[in-house]
């Protein structure tokens, strides 16, 4: 299949226009304009008409995999669907035209907000206190590690190390070197999770904290929690839950019941805002109330004349953003809870977890799965079955994109081998289910009659196979017509 796409440029015709704009009073010789400011030459931009622009804008949106165009899988990150009401109350004048430098008092439906998204929050997840600031789910954990690090050095007892486990999201190692702090990875057991008498061995008085995913990047509970959390204090050290995989617990389980200390939410995952691309994004972090004084400032309080910023903290750790964090996204958050409620959010969780099961067990006929523990929300299977044949899970993913379908994660976690990660989300149906599993099945079946049409996918894509290696090391980012 040809891709007739072409660039805008190929569409360009001189003197062809898709604007009117009024006649221009002031001219460049008046001098309002610095002589340093003024072009010598004409901008090479396309000469095209408002139709041609829209209709090869829309074109070029139809090839990218969307979650509003099909299903994604990934296991690494949530990909539910964002509800248009999100978007529509977000883009409210109120909201959308509010500047970050107004006045407090200017801004009071802005600032309630916020604080009654970071009481929910702080409802969910069992802890005290809240800070929206982070940008991101790694920029959360970072902020976290920094209050660590305030609270032990208050303490008198500064640490070295944080523990993190084999299976642990990338993210956590980069976090904790960024925190000045030393990595110290321990082993899994058998079941995939936390080896509790290496944890043993491993903590000591430069112990600063264990970061843990709960459930676990395998899709499990960390059904030692409880010991964990005691090992842990009882070293003094502090126990902090990435909450990637928060998708799973919400109305079930709280990490500030569990004995964890912080938390971040991935707003742009669990609670179904904008995802990829760089962003947008929110990572907010929930403390408990041994960190609480160590939040970054200012922090969003109720005095006598409103809803204020407050900056009168002495142990914290500063700004960890310019600004109070990404409002469009927290608006969509909140609209998001608002609508959900609580029972709604507890019917979310316990669906995703359905879902996983579901093609958990569709799919263990034909592919490997590593370890049988129960699953929440997410499931992970090996390719290494297929591999033997041949075949890597990464041309498995890219000949689900000849079905329509997003790959799920793959080579993650890294203690499976020829990794296959998939979190369906509780807003998948179940023929969305049924056709990708059954994607899968018939791709098993082709490695066994022709694997070299899997070798050589994608197939009815825009761009076929590329050469990742080159793709990442030689990006060609400006347009050349040749």
């Amino acid at each position: 299949m040809k891709d007739n796409t072409n660039s805008i440029f190929d569409k360009s015709r001189p003197g062809r226009t898709g604007y009117t704009l009024p006649h221009l009073n002031i001219q460049p010789q008046d001098g309002l304009i610095p002589e340093r400011f003024l072009r010598r030459t004409q901008p090479n931009l396309p000469e095209v008409s408002e139709g041609t622009v829209v209709r090869h804008f829309v074109n070029l949106s139809t090839k990218n995999h969307h979650v509003d165009k099909g299903f994604y899988p990934l296991g690494s990150c949530t990909m539910k669907y964002n509800p248009k009401v999100n978007n529509k109350i977000a883009q409210l004048p109120g909201f959308a035209e509010l500047h970050p430098f107004q006045p407090s008092a200017t801004a009071q439906g802005a600032l309630r907000l916020m604080r009654e998204l970071g009481r929910a929050f702080c409802e969910i997840t069992g802890m005290d206190a809240i800070t929206l600031q982070p940008a991101a789910g790694a920029h959360g954990e970072f902020t976290a590690l920094l209050m660590m690090r305030a609270y032990h050095a208050h303490n008198g007892s500064p640490r070295k190390k944080v523990i993190i486990p084999d299976s642990a999201h990338g993210t956590n190692p980069a976090s904790i070197i960024m925190a000045g702090y030393e990595v110290e990875q321990i082993k899994s057991n058998s079941k995939g999770l936390l080896d509790l008498d290496a944890l043993k061995a491993a903590v000591n008085e430069d112990t600063a904290a264990l970061m843990l995913t709960n459930p676990n990047t395998l899709g499990i509970f960390e059904s030692g929690i409880e010991k964990i959390a005691d090992i842990i204090h009882d070293a003094d050290a502090l126990l902090y839950m990435d909450g990637a995989n928060l998708n799973a617990l919400m109305g079930i389980a709280r990490p500030g019941d569990m004995g964890f200390d912080a938390v971040h939410l991935n707003l742009h995952k669990t609670f179904s805002t904008p995802h990829g691309g760089g962003g947008p994004g929110s990572g907010p972090v929930a403390v408990n109330d041994k960190l609480e004084p160590f939040l970054p400032y200012p922090v969003i309080d109720v005095k006598d004349e409103g809803y204020i910023f407050d900056y009168e903290r002495p142990l914290s750790i500063g700004r960890v953003g310019s600004f109070y964090g990404n409002f469009a996204v927290m608006v969509r958050a909140y609209t998001y809870i608002l609508m959900m409620g609580s029972e709604g959010l507890t019917r979310a969780s316990l669906a995703a977890i359905v879902n996983a099961n579901y093609l958990k067990n569709k799919l263990r006929e034909y592919f490997d799965l590593p370890y049988s523990e129960n699953i929440l929300h997410e499931v992970v299977f090996s390719g290494s079955r297929q591999a033997k044949k041949g075949v890597k899970t990464r041309e498995i993913a890219k000949r689900l994109l000849d079905y329509g379908f997003h790959a799920p994660t793959v080579y993650f976690p890294l203690i499976v081998p020829e990794a296959l990660m998939i979190e369906p989300t509780e807003t998948e149906t179940m023929e969305t289910l049924d056709a990708f599993a059954q994607a899968l099945i018939d791709i098993d079946k082709e490695i066994d009659e022709n694997p070299e049409m899997v070798k050589s996918a994608p197939h009815t894509t825009p761009v076929r196979q590329l050469d990742e290696a080159a793709a990442s090391r030689k990006l060609k980012l400006k347009y050349t017509k040749e």
